[in-house]
């Protein structure tokens, strides 16, 4: 903001008029791959645990819906890209992207009017074209810089704007990646990204722009070679799911641990019948359905078996179900968009139309979602959501867990069973300067470090254990059990005793868990496919600590909040 009113046509320089800090701005851009982004803004396959996913389901995260939007919707995401896992490969030279004078008021007014421009960024490293990363360097004033780089170790993390909708994702040397750049809604807004191959010049770009000129019949055939989707399965659902439900999807070990599982139970609750030979695409034992009712056409049908899944967000899991034998199968999805999408899968699978239903849609009150799928039936399963990505427990789990025991069959089960939460100790220096104000060098003596550290919070969420810089001091050891299907074995409290391999502060203790969907089926939520992030009790005081010693942890599980003190 000007400090005083700057008369036309005058010069800045020429009065006594205040400055605005910082002065300048330069955006820089770059065109990456890394598979970290590509996982949570793509979904990179066509079959999860034996469901296809159909071409007519068009998958999109919410920054790639939002160029088309007219709500006002943030068009990236961010990430610290020194720090994100399986780190990243630039594409290209970073290239200037736009200024901005702040000190220039018609300057300022001028580019939220401005008209779109396009930008082009040779390719400098052949790869997979998975985000156009922005950053920005701050001219403070003539002589002091702030860069927001990559390669600079700041507080600010990088805009990300994934690449999505394209035929092709694969760029060479020499190709160039085509972008159109404008100001909108207060954002910058980077869109309609392409590549130009350098043989023919031939731009490979948005899918539905180049789909819509289906009357040319060589580019049709041109597109049917290339290894890409398309709509040749109907009209297309799109359907926009949050970043992290599409890592969700992603992640294979999660849906093919949940097939096994389920189909361990159903097997066991309907022990006449083999549930490979139910599989109703015909890949099991070589019985396909239609031969199954042949075969049996004189027996009574049997009952199906009740499946409810009640975990949060998009959840294919009912239409894995619904593959594995007689199942009525409910998903608790809310969004209209997904529910088509999901029947749209579970048709484009030769599911039976009753084996998926929408469980909201058979309930008077929402807000008591866990109860009988009828009055005079009980579920063989109900899944749960136990732990919320940030790495957190879900809140009101083990009084979800305590209903469930009492509508499931004799013989079901709640998925997960049971859960064990594992943490480490380690020095970490990041962890205790992002998580309170050190001193007072930092704030050049300035004493608010008693102030602003009143509101810290004593668990850093969304963490990626596996880049984040840190020592360990000790080997993991497990803290607490969380059994959903028997309630005996919890205790609010426990003390554990952990030995310390290697000397250092003890600054935090990140934790995650193993989810035991049976004594057989687990899920780790620190591995490299897990769509869970992690989290840490950071300490109020670093603990010293030797080789050898001996720390005694404090647990406390209480209303589904995890506490650790540190005991000597």
């Amino acid at each position: 903001l000007f400090l005083f009113s700057q008369p036309k046509n005058q010069d800045v320089g020429t009065g006594n008029y205040g400055k605005v800090i910082p002065a300048s701005a330069t955006i820089f851009g770059m065109a990456v791959e890394c598979r970290e982004i590509r996982r949570h803004h793509r979904v990179g396959m066509q079959e999860v645990a034996g469901v296809r996913l159909p071409n007519s389901v068009q998958f999109f995260s919410p920054t790639y819906a939002s160029a088309g939007s007219e709500e006002t919707v943030e068009p990236y995401t961010t990430e610290k890209l020194s720090r994100i896992p399986g780190g990243y490969v630039p594409l290209t030279e970073p290239c200037q992207v736009m200024t901005v004078d702040f000190n220039n008021l018609q300057e300022l007014k001028s580019l939220a009017a401005r008209k779109p421009w396009k930008l082009s960024l040779p390719v400098t490293e052949g790869g997979i074209l998975d985000a156009i990363v922005v950053w920005f360097v701050l001219q403070l004033d003539d002589e002091h810089t702030l860069s927001t780089s990559p390669s600079e170790e700041t507080c600010w993390e990088q805009a990300v704007y994934p690449v999505q909708g394209l035929l092709d994702y694969s760029v060479k040397t020499g190709d160039t990646v085509m972008m159109e750049v404008c100001c909108q809604d207060c954002y910058l807004k980077i869109q309609k990204i392409s590549s130009l191959t350098s043989e023919c010049g031939m731009d490979v770009g948005d899918r539905d722009d180049a789909l819509s000129l289906g009357n040319e019949a060589e580019l049709c055939n041109a597109l049917a070679g290339l290894q890409t989707s398309n709509k040749q399965d109907g009209n297309g659902q799109v359907c926009v799911l949050e970043s992290t439900e599409i890592a969700l999807l992603n992640n294979v070990p999660y849906h093919e641990c949940f097939k096994a599982a389920m189909g361990k139970v159903l097997l066991s609750l309907n022990p006449s019948k083999d549930l490979q030979s139910m599989d109703v695409d015909g890949h099991g034992s070589g019985v396909n359905l239609q031969e199954n009712q042949n075969k049996s056409s004189l027996d009574v049908a049997p009952d199906p078996l009740y499946i409810l899944d009640v975990s949060e967000g998009f959840s294919i899991l009912p239409v894995i179900a619904g593959k594995l034998g007689p199942v009525r199968a409910y998903s608790s999805i809310e969004k209209e968009q997904h529910q088509a999408a999901l029947t749209v899968i579970s048709e484009a699978n030769h599911s039976p139309k009753e084996t998926l239903e929408f469980w909201l849609s058979h309930l008077e009150d929402e807000s008591v979602v866990l109860q009988r799928p009828k009055s005079d039936k009980l579920w063989s399963i109900i899944i749960l959501d136990v732990i919320e990505t940030s790495g957190l427990i879900q809140q009101e789990v083990m009084e979800k867990a305590a209903i469930s025991r009492c509508l499931l069959h004799s013989g079901g089960k709640i998925f997960p069973q049971y859960v064990l939460v594992y943490g480490m100790l380690v020095e970490s220096e990041s962890l205790l300067l992002e998580s309170a104000v050190q001193g007072t060098e930092p704030t050049l003596g300035f004493n608010i470090a008693p102030f602003i550290n009143q509101f810290k919070v004593p668990v850093r969420v969304y963490l990626d254990l596996s880049t984040l810089p840190c020592l360990p001091l000790s080997k993991p050891a497990e803290l607490l059990r969380l059994d959903l299907m028997n309630p005996l074995l919890n205790s609010s409290s426990r003390e554990v005793k952990v030995q310390i391999c290697k000397s250092g502060q003890v600054t935090a203790i990140p934790f995650w868990y193993h989810i035991h969907l049976d004594e057989d089926h687990s899920l780790n939520t620190s591995d490299e496919f897990s769509h869970w992030k992690q989290a840490a009790v950071v300490l109020d005081e670093p603990i010293q600590v030797q080789v050898g010693d001996e720390l005694v942890l404090d647990v406390q599980h209480h209303k589904s909040n995890i506490s650790i003190t540190v005991k000597r």
